[in-house]
């Protein structure tokens, strides 16, 4: 009998923490957990580091350290608190496989100290590839780590791949389910309101990425990050609106064969992939019933009405710091409209105008990367006040 995998969490109170967790419970023999984090819920980091019988939990604000150590009073469970403790728990040697799935650029040095140890990464923080991509594919490269993406899309065409070579793709097709606004026209999205925005039509994620979906920025990010994950060249990667959310994305081979991994829209399914990779693991996901579904559609975008991918795309092919850039104002962008600051449209224009007051070198070091983020910000910060003091 193989011995338990050894596992920790970034970002465990969060929905895809949350659904690794739940796929743990029906597999408890599996796997054993290490490592917990999350950012400032001390209770409900508690709460799990004792049902799974943590070694550590993280919380990286360091003002709910206190909080989660009363928490954990009369436990072996050790607290620690701030990025530095976070690096630290990803630099363990006892872990054989992490899911990064902290929001933001914050989850970035996590990821690349997990990512340096050689181990498994389940990649679920989209962000950190967007504005590190170059330096975590070497990071990966250099130590024989393997990384395994998470995100539904990536993972689709992750297993269309196995098998395959990338040398015998000829295009590689993401889809996009439109968000709940596909097909509305700007004058309708004007008055969008964040409640109406994080209500996914097909997806249960968190309010950050529902927004990006909304805007298609979500595509945008997955655009870059396909770019870094599976190198075929920026022109063969092409994003098609599928509202069913049925395919998750596809492989074609040069042959003209399509490749594509289908099934139910529950991110428990690619985190399954990627849990029991290179096996499989049984799940109670709903099984697909595609003579219900009975109809599947595709669109072109509509980079009109939603110009976040064609942002994209012009960002990656730019280069150098204008990925980071651009995710960075997309975070302070969307958290400013969630607070009611700005509204849906601007999201955009505040990226867009961000991007258009930077042309900084190509970043050679995280400490690069996380000083392009912070000028970014205190920029797009600028622009959202402006903004909301003339609305």
């Amino acid at each position: 009998m193989n011995a338990p995998r050894s596992i920790s969490i970034f970002g465990a109170t969060g929905s895809v923490g949350q659904s690794t967790l739940d796929l743990i419970r029906s597999n408890p023999s599996e796997y054993r957990v290490i490592a917990l984090t999350a950012h400032n819920n001390a209770e409900e980091l508690a709460k799990l580091a004792r049902e799974f019988d943590a070694e550590i939990a993280v919380i990286s604000d360091p003002t709910y350290l206190g909080p989660l150590q009363d928490a954990l009073s009369g436990t072996k469970i050790a607290a620690r608190a701030g990025e530095a403790a976070l690096v630290e728990a990803a630099s363990r040697d006892d872990v054989d496989w992490t899911m990064a799935s902290i929001v933001g650029c914050a989850g970035l040095a996590p990821t690349m100290a997990s990512l340096k140890k050689g181990r498994c990464v389940a990649l679920a923080n989209k962000e950190a590839l967007v504005s590190a991509g170059a330096l975590m594919m070497a990071a990966a490269r250099e130590s024989g780590a393997t990384l395994l993406p998470v995100d539904s899309e990536h993972n689709a065409i992750f297993q269309s791949l196995q098998g395959g070579d990338i040398s015998e793709v000829e295009s590689i097709i993401l889809t996009a389910s439109g968000g709940p606004f596909r097909g509305r026209t700007q004058d309708a999205l004007r008055n969008v309101t964040p409640a109406q925005a994080v209500a996914h039509p097909n997806w249960d994620m968190g309010a950050k990425i529902s927004v990006d979906s909304a805007t298609m920025m979500n595509k945008g990010l997955e655009l870059i990050e396909a770019h870094h994950l599976f190198p075929v060249g920026l022109e063969n990667i092409s994003i098609l609106v599928h509202p069913q959310s049925v395919i998750h994305s596809m492989v074609e081979y040069k042959d003209r064969s399509v490749l594509a991994q289908l099934g139910s829209p529950d991110m428990r399914i690619p985190i399954a992939h990627a849990l029991a990779w290179p096996r499989r693991m049984a799940t109670n996901c709903e099984r697909l019933d595609l003579a219900k579904i009975s109809k599947l559609e595709f669109h072109e975008p509509d980079q009109t009405n939603f110009p976040a991918t064609a942002i994209a795309r012009s960002a990656i092919a730019a280069g150098g710091a204008s990925p980071a850039i651009m995710n960075a104002a997309n975070e302070v962008a969307v958290a400013a409209f969630l607070g009611g600051k700005i509204g849906f449209l601007n999201i955009v224009r505040v990226v867009q105008d961000t991007l258009s007051r930077f042309a900084p070198d190509a970043p050679k070091t995280i400490d690069d990367i996380m000083a392009i983020d912070g000028e970014a910000r205190l920029v797009a910060e600028t622009l959202c006040q402006d903004i909301a003091s003339t609305s």
